[in-house]
């Protein structure tokens, strides 16, 4: 859309490598400030931000506000008498309670489970296939130079989460002592690399994956399996073709669909978890595979970007369009 003349600024708030990512790619932005850990702080946030990010747009003077279901998007745009328009994956209640009123309209994948009203509109793909369809991600083999392994030689990436986020209060994935017994077990059969939100305790400080952020989704495509805390990222690895075992007491509808094309493996718990592990390493071409499992996910669902790009050039008429013939996303197969 940018060498199509359009405009593009970005705010975002500062975690793990959001800044880092937009300076790799280019793009224009502002960090507006930390993300904030604690309920009260949270709550806080949404006058802050939403208010920094008002400011910003007073300057820069956006036609639509477009956010993966921002809240503090939604309010900016509410003060700037602008449009909202909200990208939804996870159905994540605490933050939709927030959004939702100041959305004019939410887009997600059929796969979300809830029911957002007259608002929602619901394409036949996977938020992530907006970034990982063959037609938009290349891999490239020179991150096994990276990793210092040899093409052909197994390795797992692992990933852990730092439990922050709203909708993480009550849930637990995998304790200290889980993480190094399946490390253990693992290792008899492939290289481990760990990604992880936070600092890496001094007994897993060995296994950190040490990429350039950028370069992430390409250690992924070559990795012969996941297995991590993280929703998103397994959800990635179906995408890529990669064998996903994703551990977390929350539930997701995009990886419970992707479980049915047999493309990730949900587990509530550690039960199970190394002994399914193990097999995926022992059987031979389980990645060839998982590739041909994603390739039939590909033929069901859409070209998320295409249809994305579209709609948002012909916005507000795209939004009637799909409410009036949810079909027509069909025309970005």
């Amino acid at each position: 859309m940018i060498n199509k003349g359009h405009e593009f600024f970005f705010t975002v708030r500062e975690g793990e490598h959001q800044a880092q990512l937009l300076e790799e790619n280019g793009f224009r932005y502002a960090i507006i400030g930390n993300k904030q850990r604690g309920k009260i702080r949270k709550l806080m946030g949404i006058f802050i931000f939403s208010y920094r990010i008002f400011r910003i747009a007073r300057r820069f003077k956006p036609d639509l506000f477009l956010s993966h279901g921002s809240m503090y998007a939604g309010y900016a745009a509410l003060l700037s008498g602008k449009k909202h328009i909200a990208l939804e994956d996870t159905g994540n209640m605490e933050q939709l309670l927030f959004s939702k009123p100041v959305s004019d309209v939410i887009i997600s994948p059929h796969a979300l489970q809830v029911d957002l009203g007259r608002k929602h509109i619901r394409y036949d793909g996977f938020h992530e296939l907006a970034y990982l369809h063959p037609k938009r991600f290349k891999p490239d083999i020179s991150v096994l130079d990276e990793l210092k392994v040899k093409n052909g030689e197994v390795f797992v990436i692992l990933r852990f989460v730092s439990w922050n986020a709203t909708h993480d209060f009550g849930q637990s994935g995998l304790l200290l002592s889980q993480k190094i017994a399946l490390i253990r077990e693992i290792s008899k059969y492939a290289s481990v690399f760990i990604s992880s939100e936070k600092p890496l305790p001094p007994e897993l400080e060995e296994y950190a994956l040490r990429i350039a952020p950028h370069r992430l989704h390409h250690a992924l495509y070559y990795s012969a399996m996941y297995i991590g805390e993280g929703a998103t990222t397994a959800s990635e690895c179906a995408m890529l073709g990669t064998p996903a075992l994703y551990v977390n007491t929350i539930s997701a509808g995009t990886l419970e669909q992707q479980e049915q094309y047999g493309l990730v493996f949900c587990f509530r718990n550690f039960e199970g978890l190394i002994e399914k592990a193990v097999t995926i390493l022992k059987t031979p071409f389980m990645k060839e595979e998982i590739l041909k499992r994603r390739n039939k996910m590909l033929d069901e669902n859409i070209d998320v970007t295409s249809l994305l790009i579209w709609f948002v050039e012909n916005y507000p008429e795209s939004k009637a369009v799909m409410i009036a013939d949810p079909q027509f996303q069909l025309s970005f197969k």
